[in-house]
């Protein structure tokens, strides 16, 4: 019985440890995760499950101030929009629906401000589900 218990453990460890998820924050602020890479043109992190995550090489290059390398400037050049294709409206429209779907759920939500994990209490909670709805009705009216 032990044996068996410990090869289904080791085979759904081996499933976790090549799994591949995408990070980024979008213009709001919300922070996505996704086993799909985000539209082109945003900026994203791959996260390993052995926890690190190798900048992508869409970041956007950060100037350095003279005198001061540790200090930085605004980014060289600003993100491009991305293009509304019906391919970048099915992503989009796809992203929404599974954020609503996780601000819907009994789960706690995360988001990122100011560089911070915070955790979402009842009243952001709503006020996100109110953006995502807002968001998914303006982009993906047909769906």
């Amino acid at each position: 019985m032990r044996r068996s218990l410990l090869v289904v453990v080791l085979l759904l460890l081996a499933t976790m440890a090549s799994a591949q998820v995408y990070k980024w924050t979008d213009a709001g602020g919300t922070v996505h995760y996704s086993e799909t890479p985000p539209a082109t043109g945003t900026s994203f992190k791959q996260i390993t499950t052995n926890g690190s995550a190798p900048p992508s090489a869409k970041a956007p290059a950060v100037a350095r101030k003279a005198g001061n390398p540790s200090e930085t400037a605004a980014p060289a050049a600003a993100a491009q929009p991305v293009a509304d294709t019906p391919e970048n409206r099915d992503k989009l429209c796809t992203s929404l629906k599974a954020n609503l779907a996780s601000l819907e759920g009994k789960a706690p939500v995360v988001m990122q401000k100011e560089g911070k994990n915070v955790l979402l209490d009842d009243t952001e909670r709503q006020a996100q589900v109110a953006t995502a709805q807002k968001q998914y009705a303006q982009y993906c009216p047909t769906k």
